[in-house]
Order: C-alpha cells, then structure tokens, then sequence
C-alpha cells in the first residue's frame, strides 16, 4: 500500500454510497437481507473455510451456484474477487450499501480504496464502516492502517489498541500496534507487546521493516516541506 501523508481532499461520503445503482437494488428493501436456507448456510461456510485455507478459486466455485440477490452471497464473492485482484470486486460491494450488510460493504470499498493508495477515499469508507459496525476489529484495524500510513499515529493508536482488546490476541492489530511503536522509538513498550501477544520473530521483522518505510516518507515530507517553505511567495 502506497503511503499518502498529505494534501488528499476528504471526498465527500454520500457520493460514496449512492453512486450507480446496483442490479440488485429492487430485490432487497433498505437495511433489510433475506435470510439463506440451511443448504444455502452450508455452502457459505464451505466458501469461506475454503477462503480461509486461500483457495480462493474454489471458494468462488462453491459460490457460483448461489442466487446473487442473496447479500451474503454478493459479500463473500466481493471479497474472493479483491483478493484475486479482480474488478468485479468493486460493483459487488457497492451492491451492499443499503441492506443489512452496509458495514461490509463500506468496508470492501475502504479495503480497495486503500490498495489503489488513495487514503481519503479509504478513510472516508472506513470511518463510515466503524461507526456501524463499531466492534468489527477487522474494521478497526484496517481504519488504523489508513491513518498510521497518513502518519496520524494516535488516531491509528486508538483503532489498534481497539481491535486487539475486542479480539484478544487479534495478529493483524498487534503487529500494526508494534510497527506503530517501533516507528515512535518506543522500543520498550514494543517489546512488552510482542512479549505479551506472542509475536514471532518474522513478525517482528515485519514490524520493523514497515516502521523503516513509515519513517522515509516521514523523512521524506520534512525535505518537501523545507524545500516548499523556502520558495519565494509567486513560486510557491
């Protein structure tokens, strides 16, 4: 994910929920989803056991003969197409916005605004998913990847600190809380993260080399804005 730290505008997030209309519009009523059959549930759980084991091709297999008025349906497909980097991810998850699975749908957005490297897209989806789904530590940890690559360290402290304790242990969050530490200089507070999440050793590294990288762009924005400040008035 490229790091953004300035200068993107906030798009506004009503454009974001009510651009085009999805094909599936008139089959579900605001807010509300149908609920599967048993057989349906099935499949869904296969699906995702499947996605969980990243055998995402017969994940989507398992997921082809499902009805796609179905939201839970349109959702898990959304999700194995923008992990295999297709485009049929995006129109799916706008699809969500407005039944039962808004949250996940605001979130997929967020998750392939923040690919794209546009952060004030990202945030605006990912803001707009916790606030309806506030104990998605999913949610949560990606809206604080999104401020900790803008360099907004406390906001991104927050979002960390919340997933893990609504998912204790959660890996994703403790990692990011341990990149976001080492990236402060907080050696010693990292350490106790790591001691007490039990973080393995590549994961510590990971941490570290993603610090190294948050701390050159840091670097890097001082230089442009030394260099801005000392333009003359017409050139700047």
């Amino acid at each position: 994910m490229r790091v953004m730290i300035a200068g993107l505008a906030m798009l506004m997030l009503g454009g974001c929920a009510t651009n085009g209309q999805s094909p599936w519009a008139a089959l579900t009523s605001p807010g509300s989803c149908a609920k599967p059959s048993s057989e349906q549930e099935l499949a869904l759980n296969l699906s995702d056991d499947l996605a969980n084991e990243g055998k995402l091709h017969a994940s989507l297999a398992n997921l082809q003969s499902l009805p796609e008025a179905l939201p839970q349906v349109r959702q898990r497909k959304a999700r194995t197409y923008r992990l295999l980097g297709r485009s049929e991810a995006e129109p799916l998850y706008r699809s969500l916005l407005g039944t039962c699975m808004t949250a996940e749908g605001e979130h997929g957005l967020g998750q392939l605004a923040a690919a794209k490297g546009n952060s004030a897209l990202a945030m605006a989806h990912l803001q707009r998913a916790a606030q309806l789904a506030p104990t998605d530590e999913k949610i949560r940890n990606d809206l604080g990847v999104v401020y900790l690559n803008q360099l907004r360290v406390e906001e991104a402290r927050f979002e960390f600190m919340t997933a893990i304790e609504l998912k204790q242990g959660d890996p994703l969050a403790a990692v990011n809380l341990v990149t976001l530490l080492i990236y402060q200089d907080d050696w010693g507070q990292a350490a106790k993260v790591v001691s007490q999440l039990g973080l393995s050793r590549e994961q510590v590294s990971d941490a570290q080399a993603r610090a190294e990288k948050l701390k050159g762009a840091r670097t890097a924005a001082r230089k442009v804005a030394t260099v801005r400040d000392a333009l003359p008035v017409s050139l700047k």
